[in-house]
Parts: structure tokens; C-alpha cells; sequence
């Protein structure tokens, strides 16, 4: 591992940490990020980017079976350091990574610490459990007073009622934005969430969060927001999201819940509460302050993990077409997908729902349509490892039995959905799962699930999650979403929190007018040049080819660039970006070849993308852009190539809900 890293301590750093009294702030290396520990009475927390207050005077305290943390604290000693560290990625946007931050560690004399961080990207606070007993957090005070009246990007749980209703959710709706003075009454809003100023925006989200229930955020018509936290389960059963579904279900439902939020053994770490900033909107899409924080990856080998592209049959609804057997779950379809995936160098299938029976309650209940070993075998052959979806409730009752059977069968990984919930218990199991995926060698897609926050470091055989607002929302008859002005929003809010399975790669595409909810021929909206550049665009390492085969096949040269895409990078370069307008990235594939990728808004534009990042040397140009007539049939695209250099620039008009798509092959 490539590692370079400075301690220095408190003499050194007298300009960028002060300590004076009960008050204590570090600065970020630049001097544009400051945080503030006021100690007198109730730990109280300020934070300020070039002057101007993005949190004032905001309480953080734990109520505890051990004390109140964070209330009249003692003082023992005061660590102050400097830390310049470059490690390397295995899964990620870059092949390595730099982490420069300053930091101060306030030793206590009651049983904890308090670490205040402060880095060019944003500022990061947590309490450190230094006790030799087990400890109970009864509550969590978490105050975020923004000063003055702020612009939200809020994304509301879907469900409303009380807060135990609200905590069993799927992590996905759009954004609602609104004064912060504005907030809904009696609605929680689920992590990462983005605050305007007038001198630059921050994210409010969390990082290496594992014994300790995931934070919500609620407003009461005032510029303060609280932290609200899910109590620790007492009594669970099986259930579903779907008030439907009365027998079976894939989630687990809380009946009842403790009188506490947490508990935590000695030496186990508490999150990390994370603010990240940026002065204009494109510093938001590389902002990487949550994977920095995350604990370092495990002492163990990696090296056999591969990210790639997937195969997947839910969204197209198993729909073949030209083929002489009925479609659906069975050996005949996914030998099909199977050799799909083969043709085109894609390394993975997912079986989805429907493999095991779900009413039999174990994923060892292979519906008779389906002879397992048989398709491993064959996609052993073909190059191709299987992955199995399994529902939550069935998945954790046999944790160890499951992953341990069928990686010695040969399957590669688990897609593991209906998660539904973050408590503790859920926090947890993300670890537990990811540490016995490791050891039996399978990769791990969270579905269904919260937001990530650092675990994909710690364990690089986690690759995806969720938490996301994807495009299998545009199956869902029940309601309208907008999901063009999603896809220009989100990377800046929930991209900060880690990779998201969006699950892109729509063949049928509708523009604003022409798009509508179909089951079994799904269709996206926006247009098809805006399906490939996802691929550029968004962050996954596990990422879904979601259309059908049959639909790919009869579009070989789309086809041809959306598995030509790498899903790991050595270099990523954030070219231009306003969020809710458009979005443009340049990646560094490891031959040596970039790929760029573009998204816009309803409203289109005219686009203009200097080469630079290319570097020296000739490069061939693959564009795909809109068609001329995009604006009204979304399928419509042109692909042109040509030879450019870095110091070319070229001008590419986007439909409204278009993109383009580039490959640079070096010459």
C-alpha cells in the first residue's frame, strides 16, 4: 500500500488549532473550513467556511448509562496533529486516494474523547468510548443550527406517521426544496442532506457508522434541525413494506423497541457527524470526505474481488423475444442471459426474485424451474459468475449457512434487498455480512437499504448499495417522479455518501411528453444517449445492465459502449456541473482510454468540452450524442468518430433529458 503520512504535533500547528480555556477549533488545511468546540457547560459546535457560519453554537450530547457525554467535560490532554496520507483504492473512482486533514483530540477524563477534524472538503466531529465496560447511549443530542434560513435539498421517507412508522422505510424519494423554516411537520428526512448559502453549499451526512442507528434529520419550522435516531429493537418478526402482503414478506418488521438507542463494547467506534462543503457546485461531485473517514480497509486479500457489470432480469420483467421457450424463471432464460453477458465480456448475472420459493422461508428452497448447479456450471463455462438476490428476512436468519453453501457452489455473489431499516442491529449486519463474504470470497450489493457511509472502504468486497432513487422507480404505476431532474441532483447530495445502484441502461426511451409506467416493457425517461453516459456518470462498481437482452441485442452498438465502460477508474475529473442542470465527468480507464460522460436537464443545452484531461498523444473520439430529432423520439442518437488531442475542444448540442457518451481509444 502506497503510504506517506506526517504527524505534527501541537507546536507546529499554534496557527491552525487553538485552544484557549473551553474552546477549541482546528482549521482545514486551506484556512477556509473551521470548527469550533465550545466546552463550557454543553459541548456546543461551530462551523464556518470563509467566514461565513454554516452551524452555530450546535449541541452535541450523548446521554449515557455512563454519564452525559459532551456535558461538562474534563479535560486531560490536548492532541493536535497534522495528517498528509495517500493510500490505494482497490474499488473505486481512482486507483489512489489523498487524505489531508489537521485534527484535534481532546483527551477526557470521564470515559471519553472528543475529535474535531477539519479537512479542504469539510469538517467531521465524533466522541471516542474510552471506558473498560459496555456502554448504553440512551439518546443522542444532535443540533444543527444553521444560523439564518437556508434553501434544503430534502429527501423525505415516503411514509408518514409517527416516528416508528417512519424508521421502517426504503431510503429512496426525490428531493423536495424547500427553506429549511418550510420543513413538513412531523417528517424525517433520511441522510445526505444539501443546505445553500450564499458563498457555497454543505452536506450534512455521516461516516463509519456501525454500532449505532443511522441519523434522520427534522426540522420544527425554526433554522435549527435535530438529529432523531431509531431505538434499539427489542422484538422482531417477519413482515413487508407492502401493507398487501399479510403472510411471508421479505423484511423484517420491529414489533417493539428498548428504551435506548445503542450499545457498544469497549473500543468500538462511535460515527463520525460530517458536514461536507464546497464553494461551487462541481466541487460537490468529487467531494470524498465520507470514504476518507471510513476506517482503512482490513488486513486481508483483496485482490480476487472484481467489480463489474451484471446482468438483470427484474426490471425487463425476464422478456425475451425471438427465442423458442416461454421466458420467465427458468434454466432456458438464464442460459440466455447467461450467454448475453459472455458475448460481451460482462461478468455477471443476477437471478433475481423468484429463484427460491419465498413462501418455504429459506433460500435453499430452489423453485423446481430452476436447477442451480446446472447454470453455475454453465456460466463457469462461459466466463460468467452467478449472483443470487435474497430478501432480507431470509438472508439474515442464515447468514453464514447461505454465503458459505453456495460460494462453494460457485456462485460469485449476493444481491441483498428488502433491508428496509437502519437501528443498530441493521448498522451491524452490514459488517457481518461484508466480514463472511470475505472469507468466503463473494462480493456483496446492499439493495434496499440506507445510504453508505464508509463501509465499501473498509470492506472493498462490498461494491454497491442502494439508498438511491433509481430507475426501477419508473416501473411503479402508483406514482409520478421526475426522474431526469433526479439524475442531475443526486450525485451531488447522495453521491457524496458512496457508490448507488441506480441500475441504469434503458433501450426504450420517452421523452417528457411520450414516457409512461410500463411493467413488462419498462422504458426510461429521457433519452438514449443520457442512458449510456450514466454509465460514465454514476458511481458503481456493481452496475446493472437492466433492459432485456433481446432489447440489447437488437442495439449492438449502444451495447457494444455500455460494456466497453470500466466501473472502477485510475482517474476521475469533475469537467462542469450545476446541480438540477446538467453534469459532465472525464474517467481514466486503466488501458490508458478516457471516457467522458454528459447529463442535462429537461431544458437541454448546447455543451462545449475542452480535452485537456487527455494529456499527451492522439486519441480516436467514439461519440454517441442526441439525434437531431431527440426532442421528440427519445431513441434517436448519432455516433460519429473522429482523431482530437488535448488541446481540441468539442461542441455537442443535448436534447432536453439528454446526454452524450464518449470513448477516447489512444492511438
Amino acid at each position: 500500500m502506497l503510504r506517506r503520512c506526517f504527524i505534527i504535533l501541537a507546536a507546529f500547528l499554534a496557527s491552525a488549532l487553538a485552544g484557549a480555556g473551553k474552546s477549541y477549533s482546528v482549521s482545514s488545511p486551506d484556512g477556509n473550513v473551521c470548527l469550533k468546540a465550545e466546552l463550557d457547560g454543553e459541548l456546543r459546535l461551530s462551523l464556518t467556511f470563509r467566514g461565513e457560519v454554516l452551524l452555530q453554537d450546535s449541541p452535541y450530547v450523548l446521554s449515557t448509562d455512563r454519564g452525559e457525554f459532551g456535558r461538562a467535560f474534563r479535560l486531560r490532554k490536548a492532541v493536535k496533529r497534522h495528517v498528509d496520507e495517500r493510500f490505494e483504492t482497490p474499488v473505486y473512482k481512482r486507483s489512489a486516494e489523498t487524505s489531508i486533514f489537521n485534527e484535534v483530540l481532546l483527551r477526557g477524563k470521564d470515559g471519553y474523547d472528543i475529535v474535531l477534524r477539519a479537512s479542504d472538503e469539510g469538517a467531521a466531529w465524533r466522541f471516542v468510548y474510552t471506558g473498560k465496560a459496555p456502554l448504553k447511549v440512551v439518546s443522542e443530542t444532535s443540533g444543527f443550527a444553521l444560523g439564518a434560513d437556508r434553501k434544503a435539498y430534502i429527501p423525505y421517507v415516503r411514509k408518514t406517521g409517527d416516528f416508528s412508522v417512519q424508521f421502517f422505510n426504503t431510503f429512496e424519494n426525490v428531493y423536495e426544496i424547500s427553506d429549511v423554516t418550510k420543513w413538513q411537520e412531523g417528517r424525517l428526512a433520511f441522510l445526505p442532506v444539501l443546505f445553500e448559502t450564499d458563498g457555497c453549499k454543505f452536506v450534512v451526512t455521516e461516516s463509519d457508522l456501525e454500532h449505532y442507528p443511522g441519523m434522520y434529520l427534522l426540522g420544527d419550522g425554526s433554522t435549527t434541525l435535530r438529529g432523531v435516531f431509531a431505538p434499539y429493537p427489542k422484538t422482531l418478526r417477519q413482515g413487508s413494506h407492502d401493507p398487501s402482503v399479510t403472510i411471508g414478506g421479505h423484511n423484517q418488521v420491529v414489533v417493539d423497541r428498548e428504551d435506548f438507542i445503542a450499545k457498544l463494547n469497549p473500543g468500538e467506534p462511535l460515527p463520525w457527524r460530517v458536514v461536507a462543503v464546497a464553494a461551487d457546485d462541481a466541487a460537490l461531485l468529487d467531494n470524498n470526505i465520507v470514504y476518507k473517514l471510513a476506517r482503512p480497509t482490513v488486513r486481508a486479500d483483496f485482490s480476487w474481488v472484481k467489480p463489474g457489470q451484471v446482468a438483470w432480469d427484474w426490471w425487463n420483467d425476464w422478456n425475451l423475444t425471438g427465442v423458442d421457450f416461454e421466458a420467465g424463471i427458468n434454466n432456458e432464460t438464464y442460459r440466455y442471459y447467461i450467454d448475453f453477458a459472455a458475448s460481451y465480456g460482462i461478468p455477471y448475472v443476477v437471478l433475481d426474485d423468484g429463484w427460491y420459493d419465498r413462501m418455504a422461508g429459506s433460500a435453499f428452497a430452489v423453485v423446481p424451474s430452476i436447477d442451480l448447479p446446472s447454470l453455475i456450471s454453465y456460466a463457469r463455462d462461459k466466463g460468467v459468475g452467478l449472483m443470487l438476490w435474497v430478501g432480507y428476512y431470509v438472508f439474515q436468519k442464515d447468514m453464514e449457512r447461505i454465503i458459505r453453501e453456495y460460494a462453494a457452489m460457485g456462485i460469485k455473489g449476493f444481491k441483498l434487498d428488502a433491508i428496509g431499516r437502519d437501528d443498530q442491529l441493521m448498522n451491524e449486519f452490514y459488517y457481518k455480512a461484508a466480514q463472511l463474504a470475505l472469507e468466503n470470497r463473494v462480493v456483496l450489493d446492499f439493495h434496499g437499504g440506507a445510504k453508505p457511509a464508509g463501509l465499501n472502504r473498509t470492506y472493498p468486497n462490498v461494491l454497491n448499495f442502494e439508498g438511491v432513487h433509481g430507475l426501477e422507480q419508473l416501473k411503479n404505476p402508483k406514482y409520478d417522479c421526475d426522474l431526469v431532474t433526479y439524475d442531475v441532483t443526486f450525485p451531488f447530495i447522495r453521491g457524496i455518501a458512496g457508490p448507488a445502484d441506480y441500475t441504469q441502461g434503458a433501450m426504450k426511451n420517452g421523452t417528457k411528453a411520450d414516457y409512461r409506467s410500463v411493467w413488462s416493457e419498462p422504458m426510461s425517461q429521457g433519452t438514449r444517449c443520457r442512458q449510456l453516459a450514466e454509465y460514465v456518470i454514476f458511481e458503481s462498481p456493481l452496475c446493472m445492465l437492466c433492459d432485456s437482452p433481446s432489447n440489447y441485442l437488437k442495439e449492438p452498438e449502444c451495447t457494444a459502449f455500455i460494456s466497453s465502460v470500466p466501473t472502477v477508474w485510475e482517474e476521475t475529473k469533475v469537467i462542469e456541473g450545476r446541480i438540477g442542470e446538467y453534469i459532465t465527468f472525464a474517467r481514466k480507464a486503466s488501458s490508458g482510454d478516457w471516457f467522458a460522460g454528459s447529463l442535462a436537464s429537461w431544458e437541454g443545452r448546447d455543451a462545449v468540452l475542452p480535452l485537456g484531461f487527455l494529456g499527451e498523444g492522439r486519441f480516436v473520439a467514439e461519440i454517441y450524442q442526441d439525434g437531431i430529432n431527440a426532442s421528440r423520439n427519445a431513441n434517436d442518437y448519432k455516433f460519429t468518430s473522429r482523431e482530437v488531442s488535448g488541446k481540441d475542444t468539442l461542441s455537442i448540442r443535448i436534447a432536453p433529458g439528454g446526454g452524450y457518451a464518449i470513448r477516447f481509444r489512444k492511438i
